[in-house]
């Protein structure tokens, strides 16, 4: 899933903090799983592929929160 290759900064740990726990956990097997074929030097099976129509941007409401969140108290902080 898309989500699961974005470089980890302050705003996308935080996020991902706040992900449910099955969510990170789906997150962490995906991540495992990339990493295990990748040292086995082969491709997951197509028919294990994530669709585009499927993919779902499942840390982007979070990422939102946490940016707008921190924008504000810089806000607050510039008073």
């Amino acid at each position: 899933m898309r989500d699961d290759t974005m470089y980890e900064d302050e705003d996308v740990k935080e996020a991902l903090k706040r992900l449910p726990e099955d969510a990170y956990n789906e997150r962490l097997f995906r991540i495992k799983r990339a990493l295990d074929l990748s040292m086995r030097h082969q491709i997951l099976p197509k028919e294990q592929w994530v669709k585009y129509e499927e993919d779902r941007y499942y840390l982007e409401p979070y990422l939102k929160e946490v940016i707008r969140e921190r924008r504000e108290r810089e806000e607050w902080e510039k008073k």
